[in-house]
């Protein structure tokens, strides 16, 4: 059943992940994972056999002896078994007692050595991969990571995204930054890409609007945290569920098409997206006037050895353009992005007319 994630149809439902975030007892990984089985939603079960945390003392997974757990799952619900692998032996475990889907987490993905080390076990082994996103917004170890396994050989690579660490961020454990996997899945359009709405939210009040995002974005589906008992996990205790109200989650989910074969609706996308592309295109234009005449501003400033830099003056570019922006129904946040990089593009266009 995992080849499902990677060979999607386009009638195919969103691929749902879940199982508690750590094994802790052959009981407790038995029960959950029979009742996800029952929902009828779980197309693979997952569980946390090893555990990286920030600090030492703390429950770090209970290590191999949680495979069988996992195997007599699969056994008894006939779902695959997804597990999290982080060192040469973690891959060796898992292959010995036939673990369907492998995962690397962020931790990992963000030193390629630890992937480099993956990626050399699994030379020549055709076992699915996921591969989360490093825990800091950095894109190209994300798809450094992804090309080590590719090297290695392996035909059946997909995402997970969970997320990004985001200082002074309170909505969410980990910020969703979704621009960072739109970009993934721009340059690997028939990748597999999920989404980790546990580790994002990081509570479970906002899982249901985290999931469905994704969903609306065209993810292929979700891995999200179930557990029997869930105040009482060993480890992320707030941002798991149990496989009742997973069912509830799921079912309420809108599940939504890349495209569709309606010609209405295919005939106003094309000329709505038509009317974009004028629009882009004359936005285009504007910038490229507007450089001209940063560079003009940059010739009288050499002439008269002013700096490049005005502080008061882009301040006052900044707050008039926000109060233009939300006008019109534009965010301050987007503002403030948006001319910052345009400011930046006409500092760069003045700096060549001062070397120059």
């Amino acid at each position: 059943m995992q080849s499902a994630l990677f060979n999607r149809q386009p009638d195919d439902k969103p691929f749902l992940i879940s199982g508690p975030c750590s094994a802790e007892t052959e009981e407790q990984v038995l029960e959950t994972c029979q009742r996800l089985a029952a929902t009828g939603k779980v197309q693979a079960l997952r569980a946390g056999i090893w555990k990286p945390r920030t600090k030492p003392g703390g429950f770090e997974g209970i290590g191999t002896k949680g495979l069988p757990w996992l195997k007599k799952a699969s056994e008894l619900t006939g779902l695959p078994i997804a597990v999290e692998v982080a060192t040469a032996k973690h891959v060796e475990d898992c292959l010995a007692f036939g673990v369907d889907i492998l995962w690397v987490g962020a931790r990992t993905t963000g030193n390629p050595f630890s992937v480099q080390e993956i990626a050399n076990v699994l030379r020549g082994v055709q076992v699915p991969v996921l591969v989360k996103n490093p825990i800091h917004p950095e894109l190209e170890l994300w798809v450094g990571a992804v090309e080590r396994l590719q090297k290695a050989g392996l035909e059946k690579v997909g995402l997970i995204h969970r997320g990004f660490s985001s200082y002074g961020n309170t909505d969410f454990r980990n910020a969703p930054m979704w621009h960072l996997p739109i970009e993934m899945k721009r340059r690997h359009p028939d990748m597999p890409l999920l989404c980790d709405p546990s580790h994002i939210c990081g509570r479970r009040d906002t899982l249901f609007t985290v999931a469905q995002q994704a969903l609306n974005l065209g993810f292929d589906g979700n891995m999200i945290e179930s557990h029997i008992d869930p105040d009482n996990a060993w480890s992320d205790a707030k941002q798991q569920i149990t496989p009742e109200v997973l069912k509830d989650l799921i079912t309420d989910l809108v599940w939504r098409h890349e495209t569709t074969n309606q010609r209405e609706f295919l005939t106003a996308l094309s000329s709505l997206r038509e009317q974009i592309n004028q629009l882009d295109a004359e936005i285009i234009q504007l910038l490229g006037r507007r450089m001209a005449v940063a560079e003009k501003i940059g010739v009288y400033k050499k002439e008269n050895d002013i700096t490049i830099l005005q502080t008061s003056r882009w301040n006052e570019v900044l707050e008039r353009a926000q109060r233009q922006g939300s006008s019109v129904g534009l965010t301050p946040e987007f503002i403030e992005q948006y001319f910052a990089a345009v400011h930046l593009e006409s500092i760069n266009h003045q700096n060549k007319v001062m070397e120059g």
